[in-house]
This record gives structure tokens, C-alpha cells and sequence, in this order.
């Protein structure tokens, strides 16, 4: 049995994998490519054009949470395993929601700008007590950040596919049929979903439209949910409040993006998840899985291929 690994590991990452494996052999190669005919298992990006190479493998690991850039169409149709890190990044997730909600709330860039100018800048500002937050998404960082939320005092809202079953720290539910009720509700809409065929483009103008005047958009889990068109002139035109984006449609946010240079935008550069602890979560995810694809057994966090999540 051969698993390659692909990527930049250290020797004692690579001792850990290795370990893991028991009597498979582990190679760690630069390029999916390299021995790609006698894998069993590959941990990262396997490019369309090499599954036809590949008649052994059964495996694909996605180091990351969301699998959209790994999840090509000939994956998709074949009897390959997929599984992903989803869950490693969740808690930081979470906290970078609620920082760019705080900020948006309290316009902390007000206050930073006051401080490189050495002023004393006093204002009347907002509080999230008695607000109400929408998170579009419920997965590990959507049901952490509810909980998140309720410690300060907020509503939350939730939308999923499902939205008959129960979610910890949720007060109502909606299906994607009542999203314009959800959006109409909420002070707050925050995307959390992964990047799949049925979220990509799921904001537009008349989602934007179905927003409150006085609310603030947030996305910090994957960019292309939101038409960033359409963003753009929801909040040049005043029909939102704000927009608080870690994730980008294109990234990196090119330097010429009007994103940049709106007063009511804060920009971060996709690295809400960026902390030692995500990368840890995610090596023993990886981990766990490659002892039970080696012993035989069902492995953890399978995707959907199907759903894309």
C-alpha cells in the first residue's frame, strides 16, 4: 500500500504520518505526479488529468476544511474516496466573525485612524446585546460562532438544507425558500457555508436588496458566495451598512479592488483560520485517517461529493 503525501512537512510531521501508517509506505513528494500510478491514497490536489494515471487510487485527503479546489469533475465521478480537515478551523473561524461583526458595530477603524492621529475621538457607537445575528451556514464554525454569539446576549438565526433538525445555540431555523425572511431579520448575515455548486453566486442584488439599510454583511469562509458586483454597489448605494470580508472572490484581493478603499469595508486577507491550533486540528485529522485507511476502516470527515461539503 503507498500513500503519497504532497506538500511542505517538517521531519518530525513526517515521522508522525509515517508512523501513523504502520507497514504502508508513505512518500513525500513536491508533485502529485510522482508515483501517481502506484498510489493507493494521496494527501492534497490530484489534478484532473492524472486520475486517468491513478487505477489504484481509493483515497484523497484534503488538508483544508473546504474542498472546492480539489473537488474536479473527473473526482467527482469517480468511485474515489474524499475526505477533508473540515472542523480544524471552525473556533478562529468563528472569532474572526465576531471581530469583524465588533468592529463593523463599533466602526473600530474610526478609532484606529484616531489613534495614528493622536486624537481623541469620542463617539456614539452600537452594541450587539438584543441583536440579531444571521448565519448563513451551520457547519462546525457556524454552530461555534452561535454560540459565540448567544454569549453576547444576541438572536441568532440559521439557515441549512435541513432546517428541521435541531442546532445547538440557534433560536429559529430557515430553509433556503425563506432566505429573503432571514435576510429581512437579521442585523447581521454572516456566511460561514463552504463554496459549492448550489452557494456559488448565492448573494446577489436581490439578496442584497432583502438586507436591512442598517445591516452589515460578513464572509469568512469562502469568496464567489457573494457577486462581488453586486456587493459593491449594495454598499456604494447604501442599501447595506457595511461588509466585513476575509474571503474574496479573487484572492489575493487585487490591489486595484474598490473593496480596498470603501469606508464602510474592512479587509482581511483570508487568514481568520491562519493560527497554530488550525494546523494541529488539521495533522491529527490526517492522522487519525491515515491509521484507519491502512487498518481498513471507515474514515473520518467524508465529503459529499455529490453536495461538495
Amino acid at each position: 500500500m503507498r500513500i503519497t503525501v504532497t506538500g511542505e512537512h517538517d521531519e518530525i510531521t513526517r515521522r508522525r504520518i509515517a508512523g501513523a501508517a504502520g507497514d504502508a509506505y508513505v512518500a513525500f513528494a513536491a508533485d502529485p505526479a510522482d508515483g501517481i500510478e502506484l498510489a493507493d491514497a494521496v494527501v492534497g490536489h490530484v489534478p484532473e488529468p492524472l486520475l486517468a494515471r491513478a487505477p489504484r487510487l481509493r483515497w484523497v485527503h484534503s488538508p483544508a476544511a473546504g474542498v472546492d479546489a480539489v473537488l474536479s469533475d473527473g473526482l467527482l465521478d469517480s468511485d474515489v474516496v474524499l475526505t477533508s480537515a473540515t472542523g480544524n478551523g471552525a473556533i478562529p473561524l468563528a472569532e474572526q466573525a465576531m471581530l469583524l461583526v465588533l468592529m463593523l458595530d463599533r466602526d473600530a477603524p474610526r478609532w484606529l485612524r484616531a489613534q495614528s492621529e493622536r486624537r481623541w475621538d469620542r463617539y456614539v457607537h452600537g452594541e450587539l446585546a438584543g441583536r440579531t445575528i444571521g448565519l448563513y451556514g451551520l457547519g462546525h464554525a457556524g454552530l461555534d460562532l452561535a454560540a459565540k454569539a448567544k454569549a453576547f446576549h444576541m438572536r441568532v438565526l440559521g439557515v441549512r438544507r435541513s432546517p428541521d433538525r435541531p442546532a445547538p445555540g440557534v433560536d429559529e431555523l430557515f430553509g433556503q425558500e425563506d432566505l429573503g425572511r432571514f435576510l429581512a431579520e437579521s442585523d447581521f448575515v454572516v456566511v460561514t457555508a463552504p463554496l459549492t455548486a448550489a452557494t456559488r453566486g448565492r448573494f446577489g442584488r436581490s439578496e442584497f436588496a432583502a438586507m436591512r439599510r442598517t445591516a452589515c454583511f460578513v464572509c469568512v469562509s469562502r469568496g464567489g458566495i457573494a457577486d462581488d458586483g453586486a456587493l459593491l454597489d449594495a454598499l456604494r448605494r447604501g442599501e447595506i451598512a457595511g461588509a466585513g470580508l476575509d474571503a474574496h472572490g479573487v484572492e489575493p484581493l487585487p490591489p486595484d479592488s474598490p473593496f480596498w478603499s470603501l469606508p464602510n469595508v474592512i479587509v482581511t486577507p483570508h487568514n481568520g483560520a491562519t493560527t497554530h491550533e488550525t494546523a494541529r486540528r488539521g495533522l491529527e485529522i490526517l492522522l487519525d485517517n491515515v491509521g484507519r485507511f491502512t487498518r481498513g476502516e471507515p474514515l473520518r470527515n467524508v465529503v459529499d461529493k455529490a453536495a461538495g461539503y
